[in-house]
């Protein structure tokens, strides 16, 4: 016989050592398995082998995990040797169903040892196998449970049985293991929102703090009727009339927030943070722009959903109308506001901040008030003092304007001395010039 070697192991007789010799092969390169060899690589057979040959077969289809049986062939040789031939598997990683996908369970071939293998290496042969979409993976975690998710779906009058989890993406093509899909929305997801509510506009100094966990249908509830508590009403008078208005439109956080949640790469393990200040609210979600889609595509209502299968079960449950309609909607809200939302955008985060309304309104605008200016100038005038800075871009958006009049306004503004040009080409912006 050979000698052990990378792609070959003796065994003496069937233990439970031999699930992990086979999930190494099938997770490396391949190799052979022979029983009935003892240490010194002598020949000595299995004692009744009719009965261990079942009891091998039957052990490697049931204690392993995904099913590795089409990979495997045995020979049982003339001198009572089993030799079972195992081929490189398509499905990585294979692992120890008692153990689960943990380094416990699953193992590769190192030299002549079957050793346990790292978490990044698990990680790097599920994304192999199952490709680069986090949703689709096969999670890690593999112990979850859907108690608020079955509330949520009930609440809705969505099927949520264990025959539709497959359709719905819980589960992967085999139906036998959760996905990363499964993982977001189940009680024990491990991504978190926290939201501070800060005392000064530089956000530098707290009010109150709060972290969501679980589900992230719980998180999505529970933080949304936390920045109710934080949406001030405030009451004016015109004559006998009283009229209210909350700081921000409830539609538009919602679909802030729904934005966040459905949109952000659950491939990071940092939270979604909202920030609360009398100024503005800013929803910050990891993970920047698809590639392809800018800032203007998201707000002509191009959208291209990174969670694709997470986005398709909130729109079964009605929580989102379309792609795209969302970050459209919250623009809508404000389209007779003096200052609009703004969206900021890096390569690995996307914010979208709601500015106060009562803030715009309340805020002492002197100047303003005394010149006798068109309403698209005043607009501009609130929009730049509320920002610091405008650009005609920005004109456009507030204004619903094209390019030509956009320019001319700011021509115009800049002659009566009331703006001042700061930079050319794509750097060109202008300030408040009093």
């Amino acid at each position: 016989m050979k000698f052990e070697s990378e792609n070959t192991e003796f065994k003496l007789q069937a233990t439970d050592d031999l699930y992990k010799e086979i999930i190494a092969f099938a997770n490396t390169d391949g190799g052979i398995v022979y029983i009935g060899i003892d240490n010194e690589e002598n020949a000595v057979g299995l004692e009744n082998v009719d009965k261990e040959y079942t009891r091998i077969t039957n052990g490697i289809r049931d204690a392993i995990m995904p099913d590795v049986t089409m990979f495997v062939k045995y020979t049982l040789q003339d001198n009572g040797v089993v030799k079972i031939a195992v081929g490189e598997g398509s499905y990585k990683p294979y692992y120890l169903k008692s153990k689960g996908l943990k380094p416990g369970g699953v193992y590769v071939r190192q030299g002549t040892s079957s050793v346990p293998a790292s978490s990044e290496k698990i990680r790097q042969m599920i994304k192999e196998s199952d490709g680069d979409t986090f949703e689709e993976i096969r999670s890690l975690e593999q112990n979850l449970s859907f108690d608020c998710a079955q509330v949520i779906f009930n609440r809705y009058k969505v099927d949520f049985t264990k025959e539709k989890y497959r359709a719905l993406g819980i589960t992967d093509n085999s139906g036998d293991m959760y996905t990363n899909l499964a993982l977001i929305i189940s009680d024990q997801c491990r991504h978190t929102i926290k939201v501070a509510v800060f005392a000064d506009e530089a956000n530098t100094e707290f009010r109150d703090s709060r972290e969501f966990c679980g589900s992230v249908f719980r998180q999505l509830d529970d933080t949304f009727n936390y920045l109710k508590l934080c949406n001030k009403t405030q009451a004016t008078f015109k004559g006998l009339e009283r009229i209210e208005r909350q700081d921000y439109p409830d539609e538009a956080v919602r679909e802030a927030l729904l934005n966040a949640i459905v949109h952000r790469d659950y491939g990071f393990s940092g939270s979604i943070i909202i920030n609360v200040n009398d100024r503005e609210i800013e929803f910050i979600s990891l993970g920047g722009l698809l590639p392809g889609l800018s800032t203007d595509d998201i707000l002509s209502g191009i959208s291209q959903p990174r969670n694709k299968k997470l986005a398709e079960i909130f729109y079964r449950l009605r929580l989102i109308e379309s792609y795209g309609m969302g970050i459209r909607k919250i623009f809508n809200l404000y389209k007779d506001c003096a200052v609009l939302p703004r969206i900021e955008v890096t390569q690995n985060t996307f914010k979208i901040i709601l500015p106060n309304m009562n803030n715009i309104i309340s805020a002492d605008k002197p100047v303003t008030e005394k010149l006798h200016l068109t309403a698209q100038k005043r607009k501009i005038l609130e929009a730049a003092e509320y920002r610091g800075e405008i650009t005609e871009a920005d004109i456009k958006a507030l204004l619903d304007v094209k390019d030509t009049r956009a320019y001319i306004l700011m021509r115009e503004m800049c002659d009566m001395g009331l703006m001042k040009q700061i930079g050319r080409g794509a750097e060109k912006k202008y300030v408040i010039n009093y």
